[in-house]
Order: C-alpha cells, then structure tokens, then sequence
C-alpha cells in the first residue's frame, strides 16, 4: 500500500473552500484551455476556490504550461509527481490540500460543469461525505459510443454483484470528497492508479459513509488514451484484492465510523452476508476435515471416541480460523478466553453429535461405518450454524482495537 500522510486532525481555519484537483499526463494540447474553462466557472461560484494541477510526470510541455498557469493566476498551483497513476495523484494533492472539500476531475472536461455546484453542495452542508458524477442515472444525458457504455454498464453490474457496491457510477471522472473524510480513506486505498476511485467508494460505503449520485451531461472523449483492455485487467485485480480484504476484516471500517461519527462502530465492525461467506468456506473444509479424521479413527477407536478426538481437533482449528479471517481479531489478546468459548461450544456440538450416533444404533445397529459418516456430516452441518450464531453474539460479539492492524 502506497503510504500515504493522514490530514492533521484539529486543522486551521483557511479561506479556501474548494479545491479542483485535474490530474495530468501529456496534456499539452489541452491544459491550458481546461483551467482556465474551470476557473471561469469556479468564479460564478460564492465559494473561494483553488485549482490544482497534479502533472503525473508529463514528458511534454504540460509541466511548463501548468507552471506558466500558476505564475499566472495565484490561485492555481501544481503539484509535480514523478510516476504516473490517478490515484497516486489524487492521493498526493488531497493530502496536501487545506479545503474544505476535495474535487476531482479529468482534463477532457467531459462532464458539464453546471454540475459543480450540485456536486459540493451535499458536502459543504454537512449532509454527504462524498458525492460522485453518475452517467449512469436515468436522468443523465450522456454521449458515447456503444462499446464504452457496455464496458462501463458490466463494471458497474460486476461491482454490484461482487463488492455489493450500491452506487451506479465508479468511474466517471467528477467527483468530491470532504476533507476530513479524505483524512481518513486515503491512508487505507491501496491502488494508486484507476481502481483508486472505486476502492475509495467502496471502502466509504462499508464503513457507513454517505455517498450523494448527481446525474451529469457527459460527453465521451474521441481522444482518450486510456487503455481499455490493461485498465479493466487491472480493475479486475483490484477487485479481487479489495473483496479478499474486506471478507478477511483487513480494512479497520469501524474506527473510520467511530472517527467521523457517521454510523456506530458494530455497523461498520461486520457485514453479516461477509461474515457468513467466510465462515461457510471455514465451516466447509471443516466438515471435510471432521469427516476424514472419523474415517481414519474409526478402525482403531469407538465411534463416539472418534466423534469426540475428530470434533476436538476441527473445533480448535475452526475457532482459530474463524476468530481470524471471519471476525477480524488480531494477537493473542483473548485468544485463550475464545478457545475456552468454543470448547463449550463444541460440548453442545458432541452432545448433538453423539446423540446422533446413539438415534443411528437403535435404527441401523452398530455396523453401518458410511451410514455413520453421512448422519453426522449432515448433524455436524447444523452444529457448524450453531457454532456461527453463538460466535456472532456470544464469543466475538465486540471487535477489539487491533482490528485491521
């Protein structure tokens, strides 16, 4: 993860309210006239405003002219990078920046500007801590080509699907962030280049924040020199990467709810749907685990001894994998109070289970090995939701400190 430096808390008090951040990269033909379009704009507006050029290590004349911009104007600035990647400059202005509210967008201006205002005003109210450009809303007038929206209508479709995300638009090129929010996301984003701006959505959303859509004109750019093909790989890595994170509690949502005051700290500590995928992929190896060591004991134990040493062995691993990667605990703290727990746990699982092979005896008799195995597989199933439930609200009902650490 690119480490990036959190906003000082307790900030001063600036005049500056808006902060327009355009990322650049050989954008000779085009910078100038873009800022200098936005600036106009931005002095319609009653907000004292800023305009940042990020130059992500142009090999053209984009850092001169953005420099001659800034000795220009005093309210324009540069910021110069020496990699590429949106994200990493995003990451690198926003950082830097003392406004009230963070705005993004791309050079190519292709989204209407009489936006703007509708943009920010959510977030300088109060009422939202994000606010997204959306060409995806009914009310939206966009103009592109078909391959582009199917591209940008199956993302959006995966993005729902996998990540669970609720809002319609990850990658328009227009969007705002609160300062103090930025304070708090930016450290945890771990991409610095096109998946940026979906990782923040997404990771603001599970932790509760407030994401306001505004439905944009949108015009599509007949000169984008975005590769199609490498940034979709790249966003379907991130995909996977962010939703492994999430599932495995690496990414501390409730500290970032419990900082800003925007949900309580149990709403953000765990998704149940997220928690019981990562526990029904536990509970399953488990299970397999339990029926192979029944199988391999049972030749030379009873079965209600095998029961026993089978169910012993899987339970502890169970708890220890499930206090991990399903309820997000780090360390030792409390490691042997949760071990104490599931071990009570498993006594009511061995009482069910046993009881299952005693109903099985007085049906089949003592000599049915592969009926044994199915009766208990299926009895340890229910055990295995038992175990989720008590887990849930008994055991890891509280999420410790070193969550996510």
């Amino acid at each position: 993860m690119t480490a990036v430096a959190a906003l000082p808390a307790s900030a001063p008090v600036t005049t500056t309210v808006l902060d327009v951040v355009i990322p650049v990269f050989n954008e000779e033909k085009a910078v100038v006239g873009s800022v200098e379009t936005v600036r106009a704009h931005l002095q319609s507006l009653p907000y004292a405003f800023r305009v940042t050029i990020a130059d992500n290590a142009s090999t053209d004349a984009t850092s001169l002219l953005a420099h001659q911009l800034a000795h220009r104007y005093p309210d324009v600035r540069v910021v110069s990078l020496t990699q590429k990647g949106r994200g990493r400059a995003l990451k690198r202005a926003w950082s830097e920046s003392d406004a009230e509210v963070l705005v993004y967008m791309d050079v190519d201006l292709s989204t209407d500007l009489n936006a703007l205002l509708p943009l920010v005003a959510p977030l300088l109210s109060g009422h939202s801590d994000l606010a997204i450009g959306s060409r995806l809303a009914r009310t939206s007038r966009t103009t592109r080509g078909p391959k582009r929206e199917l591209i940008s209508r199956t993302y959006n479709a995966m993005l729902r699907g996998a990540l669970r995300a609720r809002f319609s638009d990850a990658q328009c090129g227009f969007k705002a962030i609160r300062r103090d929010v930025a304070a708090e996301l930016l450290p945890l984003i771990a991409d610095d280049e096109w998946f940026f701006d979906t990782e923040l959505l997404v990771v603001a959303e599970r932790a509760g924040l407030r994401i306001h859509e505004v439905p944009v004109d949108w015009v599509d750019d007949t000169d984008s020199r975005v590769d199609i093909v490498r940034t979709a790989a790249a966003d379907l890595r991130g995909m996977a990467r962010l939703g492994w994170a999430l599932l495995r509690g690496r990414i501390p949502l409730a500290e970032v709810t419990e900082t800003l005051g925007r949900a309580t700290a149990r709403s953000a500590g765990g998704r149940l749907s997220a928690q019981m995928v990562v526990f029904a992929m536990i509970g399953i190896a488990s299970t397999v685990a339990y029926a192979v060591l029944y199988v391999a004991l049972r030749g030379s134990l009873g079965s209600l001894e095998a029961n026993a040493v089978a169910l012993a062995a899987t339970a502890v691993a169970n708890t220890a994998a499930n206090r991990r990667f399903t309820f997000g605990f780090r360390g030792s703290t409390g490691a042997v109070r949760h071990q104490a727990q599931g071990l009570l746990v498993l006594g009511c699982g061995l009482a069910v289970t046993s009881g299952a092979i005693w109903a099985m005896r007085q049906i089949h008799g003592e000599h049915h090995p592969l009926a044994e195995v199915t009766v208990l597989t299926a009895t340890n199933l229910f055990v295995t939701a038992m175990r989720f439930v008590l887990m849930r609200v008994w055991i890891f009902r509280s999420r410790p400190a070193e969550v996510g650490a």
